[in-house]
């Protein structure tokens, strides 16, 4: 089917080329309309209690959006200032929208700030306004609020920080999206030879973007969809596509190199088709199934970025499998042949003679360690492969990525590394990443992004610190009780003397005026806002033994409200990634194993990640090199969403390296080739089976350190944003990658394969003859035929 595919984008590649113009076109001009359709969406469901509280008490004491001024650094009783709040207060009335204007001068209980020199001014706005008339009534109360004859005047609110966070998320977005694009590109071009070949996967990128940004467009007519759904999900559009597109690439331009008695570029795009495209088809299906995990959650923020994210991964996949192939179908007698001698590969060669002369490196004549259990070079290594046809002129064929001499790379020599000491590596390894994971395990705090996710540099943050330190005294949110009886009543007297007497509460106050047979009452708990003592006395007051109705909201609420919704949907999200995974890495390697050790080794690097995410963003440690403010907490969708996307990027790397190592263990030891026969045959067997891993990394390992840094650039692209919650992504990410390919995928897979032998391909006998019999061998590349006997083994030290 998929040499069909390769043959067909040959045959119809313009067509799919205009096909992929016209919807990056298409997508300029109406997907960039999802910008002016973005909302801000709710982390909780509408059924949780909190939110329910929430409803109940905008129906009891209805309240349009607030917008706060901070008049500072004037005596509050300062007659100059007084007169100038008089008459801005007398232009406030006059602003369509505004229904109370309250300040220290004509309202009971004016406020003055702990530094007795700022006093605050509070606008009411109408409730229920439209968001374009809500939002011009805003910037006309927030202008006649600076002119306030004062030192400084703060203007802020919650609409107000909502809104900068939206615009600051957009202009995050394009500064980071186009300084990684740019870095991308000059690192593409780096690392293929060529500015031609470098740009085929940027246009992949970008075409698969368009197209994204275009469905968010018409997603955003059936949920809401925010601007953090957009500033993540492109990036991951661009990340995924380049990682497909680098491994058809490179694959391409293995399979022409090897076939010198062949040189039809169609016949090996074919071939490119029939082992590459397996595998992005397998990864796209595996990190799709990773956003259908995010959607099992069904909090509304999250549901739409798991159908955002589905929506990226699916045109990524379908970029990588359409278009790159078309676009090698029309480009490939520019693509330069491994080790050609272009521009980009005389410099990079000259920056490496520099290097060594500056740091003398082995000899190119050096032989390579062998190995473990073996004497002579391995195939796949960087020795001849007898299985493989030399390149041109009798040499070896040159890595898919690489410019020069075949060599064995990061991941090989990692891999070689591991495999000589399996058991140490595999501990070892195991160990350092569950001691990283140490800190989130153990003390995550895990909060609502408020205002505190803005730069301090931003008015609206600086107007949240300066009401928190100075007029409530550090003292956290509320939390927020509804009952609905009587208030007169003995069963409600009761009740408040309950709840003044837990041990969490320093203030217990009603609210006045409540209509109806209903009570509001506001505790202050001790700590912070969402802290233990806040999130212990939400608990608290729920599981009170009275007889009355009641629902309890606030943020501490909403921050328990949301942890239960998670931790109880959790085993259902790990179910379907579980069960897609099994079928997908069984349809791929015939083994019920390896999709058990890839769960188990993908929740190592996500553990590791977010242990290391807490170090950083909630104590501190370094912060400051990232230009972040540390506040306590990581943001409570953080640890959903890496779980998510470091699940599906760590699929990503692991299909391309167990595609390509099924590839070598089926020619050599699997079905078709002549096993080893005698006393020593188990032992050969092994060391065959060894030889394979160690081939297969060695020969998908520059694909995957490439696309490794080229993904890592891209969510690099997240830290030059100044908003913390989407910095804490990019960072995560960044190290998510750099742990799972080098540590996880260099070190752990191939001393855990080397342990477990041929177990890694066990099945039952059922599932092995019905895959047998469905997979049909497609997992060999047409260049590498199952030999007619079996390789020779290399004998034992």
């Amino acid at each position: 089917m998929f040499g069909a595919l390769g043959r067909s984008m040959w045959r119809w590649r313009w067509p799919v080329i205009v096909g992929w113009l016209g919807l990056m076109v298409v997508g300029a001009l109406f997907g960039g309309q999802v910008f002016d359709r973005l909302v801000s969406t709710d982390n909780l469901r509408p059924d949780a209690e909190s939110e329910q509280a929430q409803r109940r008490v905008d129906v009891l004491l209805p309240e349009g959006p607030v917008v706060v001024a901070v008049v500072r650094d004037r005596d509050p009783y300062d007659p100059g200032l007084v007169a100038s709040v008089g008459r801005v207060r007398t232009e406030l009335v006059a602003v369509p929208g505004v229904v109370e204007v309250e300040d220290l001068y004509n309202a009971a209980g004016g406020r003055i700030g702990a530094d007795n020199r700022s006093t605050l001014v509070r606008v009411e706005l109408a409730d229920g306004l439209p968001d374009a008339e809500r939002e011009r009534a805003e910037d006309r109360v927030a202008g006649l609020l600076r002119g306030i004859d004062a030192p400084e005047v703060l203007v802020g609110g919650e609409e107000l920080a909502e809104r900068a966070f939206a615009e600051q998320a957009i202009e995050d977005a394009v500064v980071g999206e186009s300084i990684a694009l740019g870095v991308l590109l000059v690192a593409l071009v780096v690392i293929l030879g060529g500015l031609l070949t470098g740009l085929i996967p940027l246009i992949a990128a970008l075409a698969a973007v368009a197209a994204t940004l275009l469905g968010l467009y018409g997603l955003s007519a059936l949920t809401g969809v925010s601007e953090f759904t957009v500033n993540v999900v492109s990036l991951l559009g661009i990340g995924l596509t380049v990682d497909y597109s680098l491994l058809v690439l490179a694959r391409f331009r293995e399979e022409r190199a090897a076939a010198e008695e062949d040189p039809d570029p169609a016949a090996a795009l074919a071939r490119t088709m029939r082992t590459a495209g397996r595998a992005v088809l397998v990864s796209g299906l595996a990190v799709a199934a990773a956003m259908t995990g995010l959607y099992v959650f069904a909090e509304p923020l999250l549901a739409a970025m798991a159908l955002g994210g589905a929506l990226a991964v699916v045109l990524a996949t379908a970029s990588g499998l359409t278009l790159v192939p078309a676009l090698l179908a029309v480009a490939h007698r520019h693509i330069p042949r491994p080790g050609a001698a272009t521009w980009v590969n005389r410099v990079r060669s000259a920056f490496v003679g520099l290097f060594r002369r500056i740091r003398p490196a082995e000899g190119p004549n050096r032989p390579a360690r062998p190995a473990p259990g073996t004497t002579g070079p391995v195939r796949g290594t960087g020795g001849p492969d007898p299985a493989r046809p030399a390149g041109a002129g009798g040499r070896p064929a040159a890595g898919p990525l690489g410019g020069g001499r075949p060599g064995e790379g990061l991941l090989g020599r990692l891999a070689r590394y591991a495999q000589g000491r399996p058991g140490p590596v595999a501990f070892t390894v195991s160990a350092v990443l569950l001691l990283l994971a140490l800190p989130f395990v153990a003390g995550a705090n895990l909060a609502n992004s408020d205002a505190r996710a803005l730069p301090a540099s931003m008015e609206a943050r600086q107007v949240h610190d300066v009401l928190l330190r100075d007029f409530e005294a550090g003292r956290a949110g509320p939390v927020t009780v509804v009952v609905e009886a009587d208030p007169a009543s003995g069963e409600v007297r009761d009740l408040m003397n309950q709840l003044n007497t837990l041990p969490q509460v320093i203030r217990m106050q009603p609210r006045p005026d409540v209509p109806g047979n209903a009570v509001v009452i506001d505790l202050t708990p001790r700590g912070a806002t969402g802290g233990p003592e806040s999130r212990e006395l939400v608990r608290a007051v729920r599981n009170l033994d009275q007889p009355l109705p009641l629902l309890v909201g606030g943020a501490a609420a909403e921050l328990v409200d949301y942890r239960e919704s998670v931790a109880s949907r959790l085993p259902l999200a790990v179910l379907v990634l579980l069960l897609v995974t099994g079928v997908l890495l069984f349809a791929l390697t015939g083994s019920l194993v390896i999709p058990v050790k890839a769960l188990v080794m993908n929740a190592l690097t996500l553990l590791a990640t977010l242990g290391v995410l807490v170090v950083v963003f909630q104590w501190g440690v370094g912060a400051g090199l990232l230009g972040v403010e540390s506040w306590g907490a990581i943001d409570l969708t953080t640890p959903v969403l890496l779980f998510v996307f470091v699940f599906g990027l760590s699929m990503d790397y692991e299909v391309f390296l167990l595609a390509r190592i099924r590839e070598e263990w089926r020619r050599r030891v699997g079905p078709g080739a002549r096993p080893p026969s005698g006393r020593d045959a188990p032992a050969a067997r092994l060391r065959a089976g060894e030889q394979a891993v160690l081939a297969g990394i060695t020969r998908t390992g520059p694909v995957v350190t490439a696309a490794a840094v080229c993904i890592t650039i891209v969510f690099l692209g997240f830290l030059l944003g100044e908003l913390t919650a989407v910095k804490e992504i990019g960072f995560g990410m960044a190290v998510a990658v750099l742990l799972d390919v080098t540590v996880v995928r260099g070190l752990l897979l191939p001393a855990v394969m080397s342990l477990l032998g041929e177990w890694n391909w066990w099945a039952p006998g059922p599932l092995r003859r019905w895959h047998d019999r469905f997979s049909g061998g497609s997992g060999r590349s047409a260049t590498t035929p199952v030999p007619a006997r079996a390789a020779p083994v290399p004998a034992e030290h």
